[in-house]
C-alpha cells in the first residue's frame, strides 16, 4: 500500500549553502506559525552553539501539511565532522532536497551526503539557492550538479532529477531563471509530484527502524524512526532487535508514541506505514535497534555509521587553580556526562583508560570534539583535554596505516604559492589546481588528517582571512613520516600569582602574550607564544623594585601590546603534544602536561635520547 497522504524528504546540502533557511520558509509558508507570531531566523537550529556558529550541529525533525499531504522534513547538518547525523536519517525518508549555492555551486560534502542518498537509491530534487546573488553563476552551478551526478553513477531516473531555484532568505522559488517566484508553491508541488510516497502494509508485522535518538531529562530517552510495515499502538507489546546484533531480543511498551507537527511532538495513539514516530520509555534503545512484532521479528539491516578519525584524552583538571571555577569537577562527573553524550551522538567513542582520570574520546574531527567540550564548559564542567591526535590502523601485514583527507582549498591567486608550501611542509600532495573567473584558485590536495591540526588558524592568517578550506575524508593510506605541528615555541609563567604590568612589559618582547595584568597564572602555564621555536620561561609577575633615587622618565606608563585572546578552536590548535588545555566554565588556559621545570627538562631529554 502507499501513503498517498505522506512524503518524507531530507534536505542534504555543503556547510551553509542554506538548508536550514530553506526550512525557515517552508514551515512559515505551510501556516505553522500564527500571522502575528515572532519567529527567529533558523529556527531549526535550536542549540545556542548552532545558533552562534551558524551550523546544524543535530539532525532535526519537523511536518507542514500541503494540500491535505503531511510533509516531514528532517534537516541535516552539511559540515563533515557531523556526517554521522546524515548518513543514519536518510533511512527514514523516500527523497532528499539537494541544496547547492549559486555561487559556490558543487562542493566537498554536496558530494558526501549526495553519494549516500544515491547508494540509498533515493530520489533527488536540486533546489539551487542563493539565485539572488550578485554573483550567482546558476547555468554553471547546474552542470556542475549534473557532472556530479554523473561521477556517482546516479541512475537514469536519478540524472533526470527536477531542478528548482530559490531565494530561501526571501522566501521564493520558481521552475525555471525565467520565471519570477512568488513564493515556495513550486517547492511544494515539486515534492508531492518527485517524492515517491512511502509504501508498507499497515496490515503486517510491524517494524520500525530507530534512526535518531533524542534525549529528554524528564522521559529519557526517545528513538525516532519510520514505520516500514505494520501499526503501532500505545501500550503495544513488541519486541526491541537489532540486526548486526542477535543475542539483542527484549520485550518492551510503547508507552508513548508521537508524531511530528510543525516544531513539536503531538501525542497520538496509533501510527501506521510510512509515518515517522517518536517513543519514549524504552530506557536502552538504540540507533540501529528495530522494534518489531513478538510473533514474528524481522529486523531491519542498518547502514554502518564511519568511524571516528581523531581521538583526544579529557581528564580531571588538576592544576593548582583546580575546583575554583567548575560545578563538576570530579572524575565521576566526567564519566558520567561523556556516557550521556553517546545516548544521542552515534559518530562518538568514549573508553576508559588505565587510569579512572582519563578517559579517550574519538570523533569524525576537531569541530566535533570542540562543540562537545563548549557544551561541557557551558554546563558548568571543569576538565583539562590533550591534543587531537589521528587514530592510526595496521593493515594485514602490520604496515601502519593513516586517515587520509582531501582538502579543497580556494583562495585568492596571489596566497596560492604560500598556501601549497604550507601544506606540502605538512606532508600534503597536490591532486589539482583550476583557476577561476573571479581571480581565485582552486586546489586540490591530498594531506593527512594530522597535517590539519592546527592549519584552519595559520591558513586564515596567511590568506588574509579570506580562503575557504573544505576537506572530506578520503580512507587510509600508508604513514606519510613524522611532522612537526607547530613552529613556534612557548612562553611559560616561571611562578604563581598575578600578572603585574612591569612583568608583562619586560616578557612581551619576547613573542605574543595571551594574558593581560591582573590574571591569575601559575608555574608551567603558558602565557603566550615564542617568536622563535623553544619554550621559554618568563616572569609575568615581576614587581618594579623601588629605589631612593628618581631617573628620568621614571612614572611614565609602561605601554603594553593587547594579548592576543585565544578562542576554544584557537586554543585546540595551538597546543602541542606536551600540553593541555585547561576548560573551565570562566577561562580556557593553556598549560604544560609537567608543570616543574626541572621534570619537564629531564622528561624532555629522555624522549630525545
Amino acid at each position: 500500500m502507499k501513503r498517498e497522504d505522506i512524503r518524507n524528504v531530507a534536505i542534504i546540502a555543503h556547510v551553509d549553502h542554506g538548508k536550514t533557511t530553506l526550512v525557515d520558509g517552508l514551515l512559515k509558508q505551510s501556516g505553522v506559525f500564527r500571522e502575528n507570531q515572532e519567529v527567529v531566523e533558523r529556527v531549526m537550529d535550536s542549540n545556542d552553539i548552532e545558533r552562534e556558529r551558524g551550523i546544524t550541529i543535530l539532525s532535526k525533525n519537523t511536518a507542514v501539511t500541503y494540500e491535505g499531504v503531511k510533509i516531514n522534513i528532517i534537516d541535516t547538518p552539511g559540515h563533515a565532522d557531523f556526517g554521522g547525523e546524515v548518513e543514519r536519517v536518510l533511512k527514514m525518508v523516500n527523497g532528499v532536497i539537494l541544496v547547492v549555492d549559486a555561487f559556490e555551486g558543487a562542493m566537498p560534502q554536496t558530494k558526501f551526503v549526495l553519494k549516500k542518498a544515491l547508494e540509498l537509491n533515493l530520489n533527488v530534487i536540486v533546489c539551487v539557492n542563493k539565485i539572488d546573488r550578485p554573483e550567482a553563476r546558476v547555468a554553471e552551478v547546474e552542470d556542475e550538479v549534473l557532472e556530479l551526478l554523473l561521477e556517482l553513477d546516479a541512475t537514469e531516473e536519478q540524472l533526470d532529477c527536477p531542478f528548482v531555484y530559490a531565494s530561501a532568505k526571501s522566501g521564493v522559488a520558481s521552475l525555471s531563471m525565467e520565471e519570477e517566484g512568488k513564493d515556495m508553491k513550486p517547492l511544494f508541488d515539486t515534492i508531492l509530484k518527485y517524492i515517491p510516497a512511502p509504501e508498507g502494509d499497515p496490515d503486517s508485522d510491524v517494524q520500525v527502524l530507530i534512526s535518531t535518538i533524542d534525549y529528554n531529562e524528564y522521559v529519557g530517552r526517545i528513538g525516532v524512526g519510520k514505520i516500514d510495515n505494520g501499526t503501532l499502538k500505545l501500550n503495544q507489546e513488541v519486541l526491541l532487535t537489532n540486526f548486526y546484533d542477535e543475542d539483542k531480543k527484549k520485550k518492551v511498551k510503547i508507552s508513548k508514541l508521537y508524531e511530528f507537527e510543525g516544531l513539536n511532538k503531538v501525542e497520538v495513539n496509533e501510527a501506521t506505514v510510512g509515518a515517522i514516530v517518536a517513543i519514549s520509555g524504552i530506557a536502552d534503545i538504540q540507533i540501529g535497534d528495530t522494534l518489531c512484532s513478538v510473533e514474528n521479528p524481522e529486523p531491519i539491516p542498518f547502514q554502518k555509521i564511519s568511524e571516528p578519525t581523531i581521538a583526544m584524552n579529557f581528564m580531571v583538571n588538576d592544576s593548582p587553580l583546580a575546583g575554583k571555577e567548575g560545578k563538576f569537577v570530579t572524575s565521576r562527573h566526567l564519566r558520567d556526562r561523556l556516557f550521556k553524550e553517546l545516548n544521542t551522538d552515534v559518530s562518538l567513542r568514549v573508553e576508559e583508560t588505565d587510569t579512572t582520570e582519563v578517559f579517550k574520546v574519538s570523533g569524525r574531527g576537531e569541530l566535533h570534539l570542540s562543540v562537545l567540550i563548549e557544551n561541557m564548559r557551558r554546563e558548568g564542567y571543569e576538565f583539562a583535554v590533550s591534543k587531537a591526535e589521528v587514530i592510526y590502523k595496521e593493515d594485514e601485514r602490520g604496515k601502519k596505516l593513516e586517515p587520509m583527507e582531501i582538502a579543497y582549498i580556494d583562495v585568492p591567486e596571489e596566497f596560492s604559492g604560500t598556501v601549497i608550501n604550507m601544506l606540502n611542509e605538512r606532508k600534503g600532495e597536490l591532486q589539482g589546481m583550476a583557476p577561476s573567473s573571479d581571480g581565485t584558485v582552486r586546489l586540490e590536495f591530498s594531506i593527512p588528517a594530522r597535517g590539519l591540526i592546527g592549519f584552519r588558524g595559520n591558513f586564515l592568517t596567511a590568506t588574509k582571512g579570506i580562503g575557504i578550506l573544505n576537506t572530506s575524508f578520503d580512507g587510509y593510506a600508508d604513514y606519510k613520516g613524522d611532522m612537526a605541528y607547530r613552529k613556534q615555541g612557548s612562553l611559560i609563567a616561571f611562578e604563581s600569582g598575578e600578572t603585574i604590568t612591569y612583568g608583562l612589559f619586560n616578557a612581551q618582547e619576547r613573542g605574543t602574550l595571551f594574558v593581560g595584568p591582573g590574571e591569575k597564572v601559575y608555574g608551567g602555564m603558558v602565557v603566550g607564544e615564542n617568536g622563535k621555536g623553544e619554550d621559554i620561561e618568563i616572569n609575568v609577575c615581576k614587581k618594579k623594585n623601588l629605589t631612593n633615587t628618581r631617573s628620568s622618565g621614571a612614572d611614565e606608563a609602561l605601554k603594553l601590546t593587547p594579548p592576543k585572546v585565544l578562542s576554544l578552536e584557537q586554543s585546540l590548535e595551538f597546543i602541542d603534544t606536551d600540553e593541555l588545555l585547561e576548560i573551565t566554565p570562566e577561562n580556557i588556559r593553556i598549560r604544560k602536561k609537567i608543570l616543574d621545570p626541572t621534570l619537564r627538562m629531564r622528561a624532555k631529554r629522555n624522549a630525545n635520547a
